[in-house]
């Protein structure tokens, strides 16, 4: 008796334990009908632990204007994700990161454009440098991560 309620605790402790591992951050991608980079990313995000629902909008403009995406550093896709605002290709582990620590004054992370080898836009091994940007309310950037091909010897 006493070695099956060992047992049952400690599986009841194990459930416990992955459920909080396995907590998943839900959010909302607005994104083009047509646009499979923006699928690849949604997958991207949902392979990470991310819930990323898609909302298919053919004018993104109005999205983007209302959450103060900026021309310079705008894309393809605006996702929210617990109340702040990600815009393009940004890697899964950058807005875990930005998530994690809540900065107060910024308002969300952008990459510009849809560079190659960013998450949803890899061909082959192709890849191109690019930085993440955190941008506030006023539309002030600053660089949040900066992802760099290795360098061949």
């Amino acid at each position: 008796m006493k070695k099956t309620h060992q047992l049952l605790s400690a599986a009841l402790l194990m459930m416990s334990l992955s459920s909080v591992a396995a907590e998943v951050i839900e959010g909302t991608n607005y994104q083009s009908p047509s646009c499979g980079c923006c699928k690849g990313w949604v997958k991207h995000m949902n392979d990470n632990g991310f819930d990323i629902k898609m909302t298919f909008e053919n004018n993104l403009h109005p999205i983007k204007q209302a959450n103060g995406i900026h021309p310079e550093y705008a894309s393809c896709h605006t996702a929210k994700i617990q109340g702040y605002v990600f815009e393009g290709h940004v890697p899964a582990q950058d807005i875990k990161r930005f998530l994690a620590e809540k900065p107060a004054n910024l308002k969300g992370l952008a990459v510009a454009g849809m560079p190659m080898g960013s998450p949803g836009m890899e061909y082959n091994d192709q890849k191109m440098p690019y930085d993440v940007v955190a941008f506030d309310q006023d539309g002030n950037t600053v660089v949040w991560a900066s992802h760099h091909q290795p360098q061949t010897p």
